[in-house]
């Protein structure tokens, strides 16, 4: 028997997931881009720039609700179907 869902179909929790990859890498970024007058010997950047730092456990936090919403989901899917 064929699995009823498409490969494209979004799943519950998807675009959380998604969108916590973008924050996490958003939060990335600024880390790179705090840490990097540093090593290069330049003037510190404001402090308000650390707490964009933060975002990449904000976005940690949010793929991470992403993946257990999906988890529910295949939970309440299988009682379902049995």
């Amino acid at each position: 028997m064929r699995d009823k869902t498409q490969t494209n179909s979004a799943e519950p929790g998807d675009r959380l997931i998604r969108a916590g990859a973008i924050v996490f890498f958003l939060g990335a970024l600024a880390t790179l881009v705090t840490v990097a007058p540093l090593f290069l010997h330049a003037k510190p950047f404001p402090t308000y720039m650390f707490g964009l730092s933060m975002l990449m456990g904000v976005g940690f936090l949010i793929a991470g609700a992403g993946v257990l919403r999906s988890i529910a989901a295949g939970r309440r899917q299988a009682r379902a179907g049995r």
